[in-house]
């Protein structure tokens, strides 16, 4: 089977499991950090012709991170697309025994296990902390109810101050980021790159924390490691930048 992947995850989750069956990827497909496939561009916007030059068997997409009329495209083309979207952590571990199992693999490989043994054994705080989580800026957008970063952080103890909006990824201006007055702000490394001199400064009433984007959002290898890295990074106050 011939495997193009245009979601990071599941490059990583293919690759680390059965490396062989990959013959392309995104150009944001940082992981493993020795893959060696043709890219074929971004998520949202993928070069279909390198696609179809590839002649895969199946193209890997996801819901939220790809487009539609890409996969319509590919599709029409009679190549097949195996669509995933997870908005829970459960959800995302059925999901990639699914995937992986649809793909040729005999039985869960170990770090799959290792996810679900490092997830059933979280006890989140209770009562929760309470968050806001911007995943971009100019303009601020955040992470909104029904999206897997807002399921991770509450199963880490950490309530999302925009899970009951009907908007999965609000846009709420900086005065009303700092209105909601939360516990604390997450920021992530990707898709926005927050870092110590960029973000934090914009919450100076709030602790910020810096956190790996890579394990807050994709869902792959790295769930295995996520809870303890987290955990230490969301407790871990961000040093503001100087004014």
């Amino acid at each position: 089977m011939r495997v193009v992947s245009l979601v990071p995850s599941l490059t990583e989750a293919v690759a680390a499991t059965l490396p062989g069956l990959l013959v392309g990827a995104t150009d944001y497909c940082t992981h493993p950090a020795d893959l060696d496939v043709p890219r074929v561009g971004g998520s949202k916007y993928p070069d279909l012709d390198r696609i179809f030059a590839l002649h895969p068997d199946v193209v890997l997409m996801n819901v939220e991170e790809n487009q539609r009329s890409d996969a319509e495209a590919i599709e029409a083309a009679g190549v097949r697309v195996r669509l995933t979207y997870p908005r829970t952590v459960d959800q995302a571990l059925d999901e990639l025994a699914d995937l992986l199992r649809d793909l040729g693999t005999g039985q869960e490989p170990e770090w799959l296990a290792q996810a679900r043994a490092a997830w059933a054994a979280v006890t989140p705080a209770i009562p929760p902390r309470t968050v806001i989580v911007p995943v971009w800026r100019r303009p601020w957008i955040v992470a909104g109810g029904d999206t897997f970063t807002s399921d991770v952080l509450l199963r880490l103890g950490l309530r999302n101050l925009y899970a009951d909006t009907s908007d999965r990824y609000p846009r709420p201006t900086l005065d009303d980021l700092r209105a909601a007055a939360p516990d604390l702000v997450v920021l992530p490394d990707e898709p926005y790159p927050f870092s110590p001199a960029d973000g934090p400064e914009a919450f100076p009433d709030a602790p910020c924390a810096l956190v790996s984007g890579r394990h807050l959002t994709w869902y792959g290898p790295s769930l295995a490691e996520a809870p303890r890295l987290l955990t230490a990074q969301l407790t871990r106050p961000a040093r503001k930048a100087p004014h």
